[in-house]
Parts: structure tokens; C-alpha cells; sequence
């Protein structure tokens, strides 16, 4: 309650080490008091609450110190521009699923032709953002660039950049037990709204990069017919088999997370996910907002907390084969291929996954999915490339990319005109 203080002892939960054992010195110290309204970064999200940076002197541990959270995160506001719009379209199936007023967002970004051609329709060209994407960087700012949508190749097309940022990290646009039914509010209420309100001609093609790259590849095989084409670019693990380091279907013993420092190449990045109890311990101070979190989130099932169950022990690495048995239906090798006869028709030829060839967390994963797609006859295009995570996207892999693209949207042109 206001004025209500919370003392903080060895009793809390800490990351790197307990109150007591900080070595003494001098510190800048700051609390945020989050009130989980609804923002994926804490210390951002609006309507929660810190005190202004104080600076204290840690001697002796018997000392106590106060710090007062009486400033609030303000709600950002969205600048439009002449070519970019804000859209967000309060969604009735996850309101009702949170019990509280829930939307999904994005930028639209419009082609010059939008205005000189006033009477002209358009295809919408879908972008996802990995994880801490938020749609807010298109947002009109002095040093923000708003300018017209660029068209693929000489198509003019109104594109969207959606926002997978949630409470609980990157949603990943997919139905699930923490996040709700994202996926059908999206299909059901987002693009209908988009239609209503700008001048779409119902073609539409998706990428992303990263978790965004995974969202593609679930759109796409969740809601074939809604898209001419998705490319999923380095996606998180479209299999199981190789989650990070790990096969989760045989490995019983323990998760095992790539060295990013050798996966990026940068031998001065910290090494952390390489060792499964150093990311769980950072996250369990965070608690909610973070990678690991948004995996369970995403793939596993909610708590009695309210909170994702977690896949693994995050200091013994052992894996909960009851949370792996509700993750397997996110293994998206395995839905193509149970769904495949369903899916066939909407969905073959549509797909293209890229990656580049030192992306020691994706790749793999992805080699084992096309081996299998193979064996299925399914037609969907993979493509490999010099580059890490990072590095992969050269000017080549995005013509790549927007080549494919392209030429799937002509594809859809001449089914509709038959």
C-alpha cells in the first residue's frame, strides 16, 4: 500500500550474490516497483513505479538505507507522420483471456502512391522484429526516419511492422497457455481492422528475423491462407530436436546452451547462456520480460503463480518432461508433419527458411526440419548463408529474401485473376 515500506535483506532473491556480500563502496542504487501492467521491459513499462538514481556509500552491513519510488514510467505516445500510422486494435479474445483491456499493434508504413492514387489498393508486406522489437523505433521523432514505404522491387505495398512485444517477452504471435490466443486475434481481428482501415487488396506476404522469424514460420503453418508467402529468417528452433545445444526428446539429464561468445564470433561478449543456472538466475530476480521466460511462456503451461512453468531446473539444467510433453506441440517439424494433409494445399511452395551457416543456436535445427520436409515431399525452400545470428543479413540475403517474396505475391496475383 502507499507509504507501506518492504525491507530488502538476504532473504530476497539476488543476482550476482546476496545483499550482504555486494563488496562495500559506493553505488548508484534505484528500485522499480513493477506493477505488471501490461509493458515487457520492467523498468519501462508504463505506470510503474522508481525512485530517481541515489547515490549511497555501502560500509558497514548493518546499515539501512531508503529509497522511495515515487516517480512514475509515463505511456508512451505514438507520433504519427504522413507515411507512418500507429495501429492498434483492442483484441475481444485475449481481453477476455487477461480479464483486462488487451491489443495488438504495429506501424503501418504507406506507399507514396497511397496518396498520388487515391482510388488504388495495396498488399501488405508483414515485418516481425526479434525479441525486444517493439514497433515504437517508427514513432516520429526529429531523428527518426518516417519516410514512404519502399516498394518490393517496383510494387508498391503498404508494410507493417507488428510488435511481438508482451508482458512475458516476445509472443511470437502463437496461441498459448500464458499468452493467450494471440495467433487467432491476429488472424481474427488484427488484419480484418488493418483491411477495414487502409486501402489493402487482401495480398499479403510476412518475414522476420530471429523470434520474429519463428513467428513467421507458425503464422504460416497455422494460417497458410491468409499469406502468398512468409520467408522465416534464422527463426528460433523450428525443432526440438536441437533446442540450443540440446535434444530434448533424449536428453533426460540436463539443457545444454551454446558459448555465445564463440557463437558470435566476439570474444568479449559475456559468456552467460552457456551455462543454464547463470541465465534462470539473472531471470528469476526479473521475473517475467526475458528470454527464457518468453521460451516457456510461449511453449509450456502457466502456473498456479500465474507465471509460465519453466522446462528445466535452471541450476541442475534437468528437464520437466511433463512441461516438454505441452512444449512438443510447438515443435513445428512435428505439426507439419501431423497436419500435413491439411495443410498441403494452402501451404506448399509458400514457405522459405533462411540462416547462415555459423548460427550455431538456429541452424541445426533447421537442417534437421528440412531433412524431414524432404522425406514428406513438402515444398518448402531453405536457404543457408555465410553469417552468424548477427552477421547473416547481407544486402544479398534480404534480395534474397524480398526475391522470394515478390515472386510469391505475383503467384497469388494470377490465382485471384483465374
Amino acid at each position: 500500500m502507499p507509504d507501506q515500506p518492504v525491507v530488502f535483506t538476504d532473504a530476497a532473491l539476488s543476482y550476482p550474490n546476496l545483499l550482504s556480500r555486494i563488496p562495500r563502496g559506493d553505488y548508484f542504487v534505484q528500485a522499480v516497483w513493477d506493477r505488471d501492467l501490461g509493458g515487457r521491459v520492467i523498468g519501462q513499462s508504463a505506470g510503474n513505479m522508481y525512485n530517481p538514481s541515489q547515490k549511497i556509500t555501502m560500509g558497514d552491513t548493518t546499515e539501512r538505507f531508503s529509497l522511495v519510488c515515487d516517480s512514475k514510467v509515463p505511456t508512451p505516445v505514438f507520433a504519427d507522420s504522413k507515411f507512418v500510422k500507429e495501429i492498434k486494435v483492442r483484441s475481444k479474445l485475449l481481453s477476455r483471456f487477461h480479464h483486462r483491456p488487451e491489443y495488438l499493434a504495429g506501424a503501418v508504413i504507406l506507399p507514396v502512391q497511397y496518396y498520388t492514387e487515391p482510388q488504388r489498393r495495396f498488399p501488405v508486406y508483414f515485418m516481425v522484429g526479434g525479441f525486444g522489437g517493439a514497433y515504437y523505433h517508427y514513432s516520429k521523432t526529429e531523428s527518426t526516419d518516417t519516410a514512404a514505404s519502399i516498394p518490393l522491387d517496383t510494387i508498391a505495398c503498404i508494410k507493417v511492422y507488428l510488435d511481438g512485444d508482451c508482458r512475458l517477452g516476445h509472443s511470437t504471435y502463437a496461441n498459448s497457455d500464458n499468452n493467450g490466443p494471440v495467433g487467432d486475434a491476429f488472424a481474427k481481428e488484427f488484419i480484418p481492422e488493418l483491411d477495414r482501415r487502409f486501402r489493402t487488396n487482401g495480398g499479403r506476404v510476412i518475414r522476420g528475423h530471429s523470434s520474429g522469424g519463428w513467428t513467421v514460420a507458425y503464422l504460416m503453418t497455422h494460417y497458410p491462407s491468409l499469406f502468398a508467402g512468409g520467408n522465416a529468417s534464422a527463426p528460433d528452433p523450428v525443432d526440438f530436436r536441437r533446442f540450443n545445444e540440446t535434444n530434448l526428446y533424449t536428453d533426460h539429464k540436463r539443457v545444454e546452451f551454446v558459448d555465445w561468445a564463440k557463437f558470435d564470433k566476439r570474444k568479449d561478449l559475456p559468456s552467460v547462456y552457456d551455462r543454464p543456472n547463470i541465465a534462470h538466475s539473472i531471470e528469476q530476480v526479473i521475473y517475467r520480460g526475458e528470454q527464457n521466460v518468453s521460451f516457456d511462456a510461449v511453449f509450456g503451461p502457466k502456473g498456479k503463480d500465474g507465471l509460465p512453468i519453466p522446462l528445466y531446473d535452471p541450476q541442475t539444467g534437468k528437464i520437466d518432461r511433463q512441461v516438454l510433453a505441452h512444449w512438443k506441440q510447438y515443435d513445428l517439424t512435428q505439426y507439419i508433419i501431423k497436419h500435413w494433409g491439411n495443410l498441403k494445399t494452402d501451404l506448399n511452395g509458400k514457405l522459405r527458411i533462411s540462416v547462415g551457416t555459423e548460427d550455431n543456436a538456429q541452424c541445426p535445427a533447421i537442417r534437421i526440419m528440412e531433412t524431414e520436409m524432404k522425406k514428406l515431399g513438402a515444398n518448402i525452400e531453405f536457404a543457408y548463408y555465410p553469417g552468424t545470428h548477427f552477421t547473416v543479413a547481407t544486402p544479398a540475403y534480404g534480395k534474397a529474401q524480398n526475391d522470394f517474396l515478390l515472386k510469391k505475391y505475383q503467384e497469388w496475383l494470377v490465382r485471384i485473376k483465374r
